[in-house]
């Protein structure tokens, strides 16, 4: 298939950037999205232009890395995927596709299509670390009895990869949903429990340093995330924080 592509431009943050348009051809539609920008990138070497610079690692949906804003939909327009695994069969011969990085002002672009998500690297280490107990009467994690359910829905919010796609589809660019499974991925075991308070405080408090926005409940965060982490860690978050504050 021929493509249009408009793609984002910055040299830096200080560039303001512009969208610059490029034709791709032959481009077969059991390519990944990322090997087209490979075969793009190629071409631009081979006439001495200046490749597009993007995020990608392990391309198998799991690191989190790779973060295209693609016609308006942050990983774009499939679901439940990262866009390492979103692939050309989903565009149609003579589309014209436009690929932006995410938009935030806690994710200032480094340079194209590539930003800065170091905000999410912060807020993950104000949440601190968790207490064990070292002192040789340390109880095996497999032999502490954790109801199933808590066990599943921690499991859930643990897989949460910090891609920022809640940022990104968000219109206030909260990352409400990004913290708050971080939250409840500890808040549901009881190894978590013992620096639960100051977590969440100290986590919640980071996120609004970075310049977060707050969340209105409009749910593009959860449509968007590629693991499907659900709104109801946020209203979790919210409770645990109640508790702290009250504490």
């Amino acid at each position: 298939m021929n493509l249009t592509l408009k793609i984002w431009r910055q040299r830096g943050p200080q560039d303001k950037g512009q969208m610059v348009e490029y034709k791709v051809t032959d481009i077969s539609e059991h390519m990944s999205f990322l090997e087209m920008m490979d075969i793009l990138n190629e071409s631009l070497v081979e006439k001495d232009e200046e490749p597009i610079a993007f995020d990608h690692d392990c391309r198998e949906g799991i690191c989190g890395m790779c973060s295209l804003h693609i016609n308006g939909e942050p990983h774009g327009p499939d679901r439940g995927i990262t866009t390492c695994q979103l692939h050309m069969r989903t565009f149609k011969d003579g589309d014209t596709i436009y690929i932006e990085p995410w938009r935030a002002k806690a994710f200032p672009v480094i340079k194209d299509l590539i930003v800065d998500r170091n905000a999410f690297e912060r807020i993950q280490q104000a949440g601190g670390y968790i207490s064990v107990n070292t002192s040789g009467n340390t109880q095996d994690a497999n032999a502490i009895p954790i109801p199933k359910l808590d066990a599943d829905l921690s499991m859930d919010a643990a897989a949460c990869i910090g891609c920022g796609a809640c940022v990104a589809s968000c219109k206030n660019s909260s990352a409400m949903l990004f913290v708050s499974a971080k939250v409840s991925q500890f808040a549901l075991l009881p190894q978590g429990k013992v620096e639960a308070a100051d977590r969440v405080r100290n986590m919640v408090a980071q996120m609004d340093a970075e310049g977060f926005g707050n969340c209105t409940n409009t749910g593009a965060c959860e449509v968007e995330c590629p693991k499907g982490i659900s709104l109801d860690n946020i209203a979790r978050m919210n409770r645990e924080y109640l508790k702290a504050s009250i504490i």
